[in-house]
């Protein structure tokens, strides 16, 4: 390719990882836009993949390092997009880079700066389920493998409008000079031939469901805190504890549909949350077989290939139990074990059940900076804030020359959403090879 034809992808998640490296290998020189200080988004947060229950970050691993390497992407961590205009014939797009006040080129990693950082802060990748310190990695295995610092909670950055200047423990135990307090925010114009969105979900808050008390009782938790519970690489260490007592659960509770399919939240289905459910019943029997799991679900929806399949073996050989019926409410007893009281559809009886942790899949739903995005770009999004796309053109924006992949479309698990970024990098090299205009 030209040196000029070049594509942007915003959004680090698995599709736009997965756009980006196929582009690469094309010959586009890419730039790779993420707001985190590290690649990798909802995907490295997951323990295992259904429905082969493989290593979620095993599978990851190998295509962040390649995304890294390769010599025909760059990636821009700490970065969003800020305004994008059509030029004759590419996109004029500005992109604000946070200071990392850690220098990229320099930060080898060895973990000095942490130990020696006297503030705590919770941590966001973990959930909030453990506190990290001021400078940090995002995650054990993120790519860049480079610390950055939090100027919000830092005690020198934070203290400098006050005059005072204290701590910077970081900068004095480095061993390569890496920190750098002067770094300041940026913003870079690129000139793009296209543009593909890959900016993915985030997860429906279930405190505005308050039958389930998700804010106020400690042992009813959502998908993706469980986890990070579960995963070897979270906060305890892969052992599957509740929050109130530190005990290992012997009976769980898996709630669908929480802010889905809602007429006062939101009216879809958020596709995967039956087989991820699935999936995290699986495991805890995996830990421990005398875990009993219970999977409240008003319909099982698990079209993708060998999700039916999947479900059978979760019922034959891990003892998972499906309730078809409607969880009303959840109170608590004296011990802070949840009781679930609901409607069993298949008796038409009202019934209750004592578990000791529950688990709700709460829905998919738009990135919080979709609006302001989309604006930015000049695209249109559809009446759930999901990126609208061309009818019968799935890959396709409202505007020409911009295409999109993944969840930020419409709810989606991390095979289709491989598969529509390799498709769009497909349209979008098209498109940026014959340089058309707007």
């Amino acid at each position: 390719m030209e040196k000029e034809s070049s594509i942007m992808v915003i959004g680090g998640g698995i599709a736009g990882i997965q756009a980006s490296l196929d582009l690469a290998n094309l010959g586009f020189h890419v730039d790779l836009i993420e707001k985190e200080p590290c690649i990798g988004g909802r995907m490295a947060q997951l323990d295992k993949t259904f429905p082969t229950n493989d290593c979620s970050i095993c599978i990851l691993s190998p295509k962040l390092s390649d995304c890294y390497r390769h010599p025909n992407i760059k990636l821009h961590t700490l970065s969003e997009v800020q305004s994008v205009s059509k030029k004759e014939k590419c996109y004029s797009v500005e992109v604000k880079k946070k200071a990392r006040f850690v220098k990229e080129d320099a930060c080898i990693n060895c973990g000095l700066c942490i130990e020696k950082c006297p503030t705590k802060v919770n941590d966001k990748f973990d959930m909030y389920l453990r506190k990290r310190k001021a400078i940090y990695l995002y995650y054990l295995q993120g790519v860049p493998a480079v610390m950055a610092i939090d100027k919000e909670h830092c005690l020198y950055l934070s203290n400098l409008d006050k005059g005072k200047d204290i701590c910077r423990q970081c900068e004095n135990v480095c061993p390569k000079e890496a920190i750098d307090f002067s770094q300041e925010d940026q913003i870079s114009t690129f000139n793009p031939n296209a543009i593909i969105l890959a900016t993915g979900f985030r997860q429906f808050n279930p405190s505005n469901i308050p039958q389930y008390k998700y804010a106020e009782f400690r042992n009813v938790i959502t998908g993706l805190e469980y986890e990070r519970l579960i995963c070897a690489s979270g906060p305890t260490n892969g052992h599957l504890e509740r929050l109130s007592d530190k005990k290992p659960p012997k009976k769980i509770a898996f709630i669908q549909c929480v802010g889905s399919r809602d007429i006062k939240n939101q009216k879809y289905c958020s596709s995967v949350c039956c087989t991820y459910s699935t999936k995290e019943a699986i495991l805890a029997n995996e830990h421990d077989s005398e875990i009993q799991s219970f999977i409240f679900y008003i319909d099982i929806r698990a079209a993708g290939k060998g999700f039916q399949k999947y479900i059978e073996r979760a019922k034959q050989e891990y003892q998972v139990n499906y309730v078809k019926g409607i969880v009303s409410e959840i109170k608590i007893d004296e011990n802070e074990n949840p009781i679930l009281y609901y409607e069993n559809i298949a008796s038409s009886e009202l019934c209750t059940m004592t578990v000791d942790l529950v688990v709700l899949a709460s829905a998919m739903i738009p990135s919080d900076n979709i609006e302001y995005l989309a604006e930015s770009m000049g695209i249109e999004l559809d009446e759930f804030n999901f990126i609208k796309t061309v009818p019968s053109e799935p890959i396709k924006t409202t505007r020409k020359g911009i295409f999109v992949c993944g969840a930020c479309k419409e709810p989606m698990d991390i095979p289709s959403s491989v598969t529509e970024a390799s498709a769009a990098a497909a349209q979008a090299a098209q498109y940026a090879s014959q340089n058309k205009g707007d």
